[in-house]
C-alpha cells in the first residue's frame, strides 16, 4: 500500500489518523508513505508506516521516480486533493487507487475518473463555503478518514500522531524548566491583514497580566528579523524559543498549558500534543478555515481577524483571544 501526501506539514499531521486507521484496518499490509522532503519529518518514528519515501525536489528527477512506482503496489491512496499527488497515485497503476477532489473543481472531478478507481468528493471549497453558509464543512481529518472507508477499512483511529522522543522532551525541559506556560507561536500573519506588530506585542503583554503565567514565544525561520523587533518591545521575562526541530517544537508545546497561534501548522502540532489551542484565522474564508482546520481533539477556540486595522478592531481581536484562552484553560 502506498499513501501519498506531499504538501504541508500541518496537513500531513491531520492525515495521521487516516494513516493509523489504514494500519489497523490492514494489519498485515506493507505500508509505504510518500512525502515531500519538507513534510517527511512528520512521519519520523511513526510505527504505522513501514517505510517513508520522499519525492525528489527536482522536477527532472520526478518522472523517473514516479515511473519506478508502477506495478509496485496493490493499493495507492492520495491523502491530499492536489493534482501532483493524484498523478503519482495514477502512475502506480495499482488495482485500487483512491483519492478525493473538491466538489466545485469540475475538471478535477472529470480527471478523478481517470486517476482513481474510487474517489470521494469534498465540500470544502472556499467559494462554495461562502455561497452556502447553511452547509456544514467537515474537518479535514474526517475528509481524509473517508478514504479509509473507501478502501474497505473498518477500524478508525481518530487521534493525531506525532511521536516525540525522550531527548526532545529533555531539550524542551531545558528551555522551559517549569511546565504551565502559555505558548504563542509567532508567524508573519500576526503582522498584517487585521493584525499589526504593535497589537501582537500588546496581546502578549495582556496574556501575561491576565493569566499570571510565563509566556513562551516560539518562532521559525519564516519569522525572519521581525522576531527581534518584537522581542525588543517586550520584557526579558517573555521567553523566545527558535531554531527547533519539529519534534522539539512539539515537546515545547507539550509543556504549555495552552497555545495561541495564527498559523494552522502550529495549531495541528499543538493539538497532536493534546494542548488546548486558540487559533486566529484570516478574515477571508473564516467560515471554511474555522471548520476544516480548527484544533482537532482538544479544547479549542477560533477567532476571526478583523477586516481592518483600526484601533478598536485590534483591541476587540486581542480581547477575543484572551476570552478564548480563558475558555480552553
Amino acid at each position: 500500500m502506498l499513501l501519498v501526501r506531499t504538501d504541508r506539514i500541518g496537513d500531513l499531521i491531520l492525515s495521521t489518523p487516516a494513516i493509523a486507521s489504514f494500519r489497523r484496518s490492514f494489519p498485515a499490509a506493507h505500508i509505504d508513505a510518500l512525502c515531500s522532503v519538507y513534510n517527511a519529518t512528520v512521519l519520523e518514528g511513526n510505527a504505522d508506516v513501514d517505510r517513508v519515501l520522499t519525492l525528489p525536489p527536482e522536477e527532472s528527477q520526478r518522472s523517473r521516480f514516479t515511473h519506478a512506482l508502477a506495478g509496485a503496489y496493490d493499493m495507492a491512496v492520495a491523502l491530499a486533493p492536489i493534482s501532483r499527488d493524484h498523478r503519482i497515485v495514477a502512475a502506480t497503476r495499482a488495482n485500487t487507487r483512491i483519492g478525493y477532489v473538491y466538489r466545485r473543481r469540475l475538471l478535477a472531478r472529470l480527471a478523478a475518473a481517470y486517476f482513481f478507481t474510487r474517489f470521494a468528493v469534498s465540500e470544502a471549497d472556499p467559494s462554495d463555503a461562502e455561497r452556502h453558509p447553511e452547509h456544514p464543512i467537515r474537518h479535514e481529518v474526517l475528509q481524509v478518514l473517508e478514504l479509509v472507508l473507501l478502501a474497505g477499512g473498518a477500524v478508525i483511529s481518530p487521534d493525531l500522531v506525532l511521536p516525540v522522543t525522550p531527548a526532545d522532551r529533555e531539550h524542551a525541559a531545558r528551555l522551559l524548566p517549569g511546565p504551565g506556560s502559555i505558548g504563542v507561536h509567532f508567524a508573519p500573519r500576526w503582522l498584517s491583514g487585521g493584525s499589526t506588530r504593535r497589537s501582537f506585542v500588546e496581546l502578549i503583554s495582556a496574556i501575561r497580566h491576565r493569566f499570571g503565567k510565563e509566556v513562551v514565544v516560539t518562532h521559525g525561520k519564516e519569522a525572519g528579523s521581525e522576531v527581534e523587533h518584537v522581542r525588543a518591545q517586550l520584557p526579558p521575562e517573555v521567553r523566545f524559543v527558535g531554531g527547533l526541530s519539529l519534534r522539539q517544537w512539539a515537546a515545547v508545546f507539550e509543556r504549555c498549558a495552552a497555545v495561541v497561534t495564527v498559523d494552522t501548522g502550529a495549531t495541528h502540532v499543538a493539538a497532536a500534543m493534546r494542548r488546548p489551542t486558540v487559533v486566529v484565522f484570516e478574515h477571508r474564508y473564516f467560515r471554511l478555515s474555522s471548520q476544516e482546520w480548527s484544533p482537532w481533539g482538544v479544547p479549542g477556540a477560533v477567532v476571526r481577524k478583523p477586516a481592518d486595522e483600526r484601533a478598536e478592531s485590534l483591541a476587540r481581536l486581542r480581547e477575543e483571544v484572551l476570552e478564548g484562552v480563558e475558555r480552553v484553560l
